[in-house]
């Protein structure tokens, strides 16, 4: 792909305008202004100090073992929104901060509707409060269906536990040659 840097004395902040992207959406980059320009060919992309640290979608993929489809379908269901810059995606500290988030409701069992639904708290009052108050709601609910399935397993097992001494008593009394002679019986 072809670029075209245009260079300007007066300015710090320079249009890259690539031969595939229309010219009415140039992409820019910051450099530093060397006295010769002879550097002007190694761009660095445009970092803001106002709004913090950056990831790419592949940074967060690997920080969190999630796949970039895993993050775009996060980002689709409107759980994160990153901004962009041309096709890229560039994830900020609010991103990341709801991806881990995202990772904690899942691993509590929650839905992502119902994650969506604190996150949407938040964003309506700006206030930590309904949030909280919601939150605590929903562990416990979540802690009661967990109660009522711990109960469900146990008395499981206490079934599967009656079911195995049932069968071993049975199998003491018929004895060792009780086998051969119910396969002999069979045929």
């Amino acid at each position: 792909m072809q670029r075209n840097i245009v260079v300007d004395t007066t300015g710090y902040v320079k249009p890259v305008c690539y031969r595939d992207i229309p010219s009415a959406c140039p992409i820019f980059v910051r450099f530093p202004m060397p006295a010769a320009y002879a550097s002007a060919r190694r761009v660095k992309p445009l970092t803001d100090d106002r709004q913090g640290a950056t990831y790419s979608i592949s940074e967060l993929a690997r920080e969190f073992a999630l796949t970039p489809r895993a993050i775009r379908f996060y980002e689709i269901e409107g759980l994160i929104a990153p901004r962009r810059r041309g096709q890229a995606r560039i994830y900020g500290e609010r991103e990341r901060t709801r991806i881990k988030l995202i990772l904690r409701g899942k691993r509590l069992g929650f839905a992502l509707s119902e994650i969506r639904e604190l996150f949407d708290i938040y964003a309506a009052t700006g206030s930590e409060r309904p949030q909280l108050a919601k939150f605590l709601q929903m562990l416990s609910d979540r802690r009661a269906l967990l109660d009522q399935q711990r109960e469900d397993i146990d008395a499981v097992l206490a079934e599967i536990a009656v079911l195995e001494r049932d069968c071993r008593r049975r199998l003491r009394q018929r004895g060792p040659g009780a086998d051969a002679a119910d396969a002999g019986a069979a045929e």
